[in-house]
């Protein structure tokens, strides 16, 4: 079956003027529509129109079809024969399998940086997680998808592995948008906060193996709860059947 299609994206909200080249340009394409993706505001399935995109940047196509490739390569974007460029959107099967991937490499970051990061890198985890607190509270989704993102990075640096780290954020642009949808189920911002809690616990006591298996769970269940919402909710977050 195809792709339940969201409707057209509309590219407004002008950017500044980019240097001059067309690398700098695609590269700064690139990240303005990876951070539309990964926020949520360009929802999986929505076509992407190079003509409206090189004109919001005031370029050519040349630098636009540049930033798809490089977008397309991070599994963000899928572009196909004649069809054009499409945000990705994926079987649940597929989807599943990604969250499985990203738990076993989430809980060997937090095992590795649990006996690695430093006294400033593990206050400054707890820092976050002690912010996160008043957005939870508010239901603030958009604000704890942000800082969620923060805490995760911040144990990948934790690692001192940037091997390790490299691969965690690559595969988590890819999850990006199915990760921040999975927030929208009930009750899980607050689930989230604990569970983040219980992580760091382990981390100040040292236990890298208890830290992993908390976080292989904490992962398998945000997997678990995109694909209730996305079967409730496909018109907002459409998959393939």
């Amino acid at each position: 079956m195809k792709v339940r299609q969201a409707a057209a994206f509309t590219l407004v909200n002008p950017v500044e003027p980019a240097r001059p080249g067309n690398e700098t340009l695609a590269s700064q394409i690139r990240a303005n529509l990876a951070q539309e993706i990964i926020s949520g505001r360009m929802a999986p399935g929505t076509e992407i129109d190079e003509q409206e995109l090189a004109q919001r940047f005031s370029t050519s196509r040349t630098p636009v079809r540049e930033a798809l490739r490089e977008l397309a390569s991070s599994g963000l974007v899928i572009i196909e024969p004649r069809r054009g460029a499409r945000v990705v959107a994926l079987t649940l099967d597929r989807i599943s399998e990604m969250f499985e991937v990203m738990a076993e490499i989430e809980a060997m970051c937090i095992r590795i940086a649990t006996y690695r990061i430093t006294t400033k890198e593990r206050s400054a985890l707890r820092d976050l997680h002690m912010q996160s607190q008043k957005i939870v509270e508010a239901k603030d989704i958009d604000g704890y998808d942000r800082i969620n993102r923060q805490f995760h990075d911040a144990i990948y640096q934790g690692t001192h592995n940037e091997f390790l780290r490299e691969h965690a954020l690559t595969l988590r642009r890819s999850l990006a948008p199915f990760r921040r949808a999975q927030l929208h189920g009930t009750l899980r911002l607050t689930a989230s906060y604990e569970e983040h809690a219980t992580m760091l616990k382990c981390i100040f006591a040292g236990d890298g193996n208890a830290a992993a298996k908390l976080m292989r769970a904490h992962m398998l269940v945000a997997g678990s709860v995109y694909a209730g919402y996305a079967h409730d909710y496909p018109q907002v977050h459409p998959i393939e059947q």
